[in-house]
């Protein structure tokens, strides 16, 4: 997972276009830490949960394993995969546990190089509205029994920035 100095500024800059935005790595440790990222939009919670779901058109292909982001799919319902597919190759990111239309998605799985890791890890999407704003929370929750998740909190938080900027522009369009 590579992470540019361009992207981290474009990131900043789709996010605060979305509204207020907040981002945060916490409760680092060896063993674990949290990764939660919030911003306001206007656009509705049906756009925000129809372009999770769109995958694709929002996660970077330079952090997938086929380089294509149009490889990778979300299908948004228990059970369901956020999966890659290429020629001679796949790989199962995560797995959704809870879809809750507009609302809520939550899925488990280690992303990257966190899934040879025998890694704990939730990640959860919610959507809310307050003051009529609608407001997204992706929070990344990890675990590991080996440790060193303290070195790489930052990196996946980057990445998750970098995609959950992405999700919110992609929503606003909508």
């Amino acid at each position: 997972m590579h992470f540019h100095a361009t992207s981290r500024i474009a990131t900043i800059a789709l996010a605060l276009a979305a509204g207020p935005a907040f981002a945060e790595a916490t409760n680092v440790t060896p063993q674990s830490f949290v990764v939660t990222h919030r911003a306001e939009t206007t656009a509705a919670p049906a756009a925000v949960y129809a372009a999770f779901g769109q995958v694709s058109r929002w996660w970077s292909a330079q952090h997938s394993y086929s380089g294509k982001s149009e490889n990778l799919s979300l299908d948004l319902r228990a059970g369901g995969c956020w999966c890659e597919q290429w020629d001679g190759g796949s790989v199962e990111h995560m797995r959704v546990l809870f879809a809750g239309r507009d609302k809520l998605v939550r899925l488990e799985g280690g992303l990257g190089p966190l899934q040879d890791r025998a890694v704990t890890a939730v990640m959860t999407l919610a959507i809310a509205q307050s003051e009529g704003k609608t407001v997204v929370t992706l929070t990344y929750k990890v675990r590991a029994p080996d440790g060193n998740l303290d070195k790489v909190a930052v990196p996946v938080d980057q990445v998750l920035g970098e995609g959950f900027g992405r999700l919110m522009d992609l929503a606003s369009k909508g």
